[in-house]
């Protein structure tokens, strides 16, 4: 029987290879589950013949094949999956029709509920565009408990996790709404901004249900994050076009449709998208999850490009960094993005594959927001020295120095995986580890900031 390292180190590993056999094109969990008994009857044959369970799982996984290889001889097999995903074919795909139905159902209930809570202010006299101040602080528990809900009930919760899921929103709610903020005031931006993010870690937990504290809970809750920002920009976009064609039809025979657009249409489908796309991610895995890393092989080179030319330019010409604050949420903005190409990469990628020219692309581009950011701390610390402290530098200055500490590790780590020095499991390990700090940096801008700067 191997160690409880030994074990705990075979487990994590066979997570990884889990999680990404999962991510295969036309491979359903059903065929995982059934490759990882093939899997482990292996590595138990080779353990027991005096092998060490690293070596009996690298031995164990070559004997299964290439994962890419597995992955081309199912879609073969099952290539009718990938068109039946795209009509969502429950009896066809080896779903159970009535549980996809039902989740179905779930989530369009919860996509009402959202556009009527959104609403649900206006019975107490808080109209949506006279009252806009308080829309904007609570636009999070519009949605986000909804959403925790949802994975609550798809992943069978325990009500202890419930209750435990239920404090930060109520905490949350408090925090936004009993302050006496300053309408447009620089607090309340500062909260409506930050809430949102401390809060999406409640969503983390929820969706990851009992593998928050593995590597593949977390990374799958990051590769949710970025395919319900496809889907929904991808309805955004489809809800742009129909109000277009919809403003363009009632135009025609008189009626002007601007304010039904502005105070239902767009606020109650706006709330309600978000169930709907994360439903969608949920039961059209296989399709977007081809799409994403196809997105990242082609805008990494563009966004390591933008920011060589951007530190070009900035040598060139000797100009300081603009440090208002919508310069710096679209920097920060832009140094996110960076993160999440990094990491949208690093879920597509064979942990086993050995460093190639796309990653010596992605240590360019790491390296480069990593310059990036530190010219813009410096401008932020001098902007400081030379007119003191206000909410929007320091957390300016907090947010961007944790994209400093990530990207720099995130460097470290990758250019010594191309050396050899490190595994690929490292780099995903550190930054899984580190998603709880953006929610603290967030909280802490939530509950502190109203203290010591007050509510203007």
């Amino acid at each position: 029987m191997p160690a409880p390292d030994q074990a705990r180190s075979l487990e994590e590993q066979i997570d990884q290879w889990r999680s990404y056999l999962g991510r295969r094109q036309a491979i359903q969990s059903v065929d995982v589950a059934e490759l990882e008994d093939h899997l482990r009857e292996h590595i138990a044959a080779l353990t027991a013949a005096g092998l060490s369970t690293d070596e009996a799982f690298l031995v164990a996984v070559k004997r299964m094949g290439d994962l890419d290889a597995v992955s081309r001889e199912f879609a073969r097999e099952h290539s009718e999956r990938l068109w039946k995903q795209l009509v969502l074919s429950p009896s066809d795909t080896g779903e159970p029709r009535g549980a996809s139905r039902t989740d179905a159902i779930v989530a369009i209930c919860l996509a009402v509920a959202a556009a009527v809570a959104v609403k649900l202010p206006a019975l107490f006299g808080i109209d949506f565009k006279a009252n806009a101040s308080f829309y904007v602080r609570n636009a999070s528990f519009f949605v986000l408990p909804l959403l925790t809900g949802y994975f609550a009930w798809k992943r069978k919760l325990d009500p202890r996790t419930l209750r435990w899921l239920a404090v930060p929103f109520i905490a949350a709610t408090v925090l936004a709404n009993a302050p006496p903020f300053t309408p447009g005031g620089k607090i309340e931006v500062l909260t409506a901004l930050h809430l949102p993010i401390a809060l999406w870690l409640a969503v983390g937990i929820a969706y990851a249900g009992g593998r928050w504290s593995e590597v593949g809970g977390r990374m799958d809750f990051i590769r949710f994050s970025g395919e319900l920002f496809i889907y929904y920009a991808l309805i955004a976009l489809g809800g742009g076009v129909l109000t277009g064609f919809m403003a363009a039809i009632f135009q025609a025979i008189g009626i002007d449709i601007e304010r039904f657009f502005e105070s239902w249409l767009l606020p109650c489908g706006a709330a309600g998208a978000v169930l709907i796309a994360s439903w969608l991610v949920e039961a059209k895995k296989s399709v977007i999850e081809n799409m994403a890393p196809v997105l990242t092989r082609v805008f990494t080179p563009l966004f390591a490009a933008l920011l060589l030319a951007f530190l070009g330019t900035l040598l060139w010409t000797g100009r300081g960094v603009d440090i208002e604050r919508n310069a710096l949420i679209a920097f920060d903005g832009l140094l996110m993005v960076v993160l999440g190409l990094l990491l949208y990469s690093a879920s597509a990628r064979d942990f086993r594959s050995p460093p190639g020219a796309f990653d010596v692309l992605q240590v360019v581009l790491v390296v480069s927001a990593l310059l990036a950011d530190a010219v813009a701390l410096w401008a932020i610390a001098a902007r400081i020295t030379e007119f003191g402290f206000t909410p929007n530098r320091v957390a300016a200055l907090g947010e961007n120095v944790i994209l400093l500490v990530n990207l720099a590790a995130s460097a470290v780590l990758y250019i010594r995986f191309l050396r050899g020095r490190e595994s690929f499991a490292r780099l995903e390990r550190w930054q899984t580890d580190y998603l709880p700090v953006y929610a603290v940096w967030a909280a802490i801008v939530v509950i502190v900031f109203p203290l010591v700067f007050g509510h203007n």
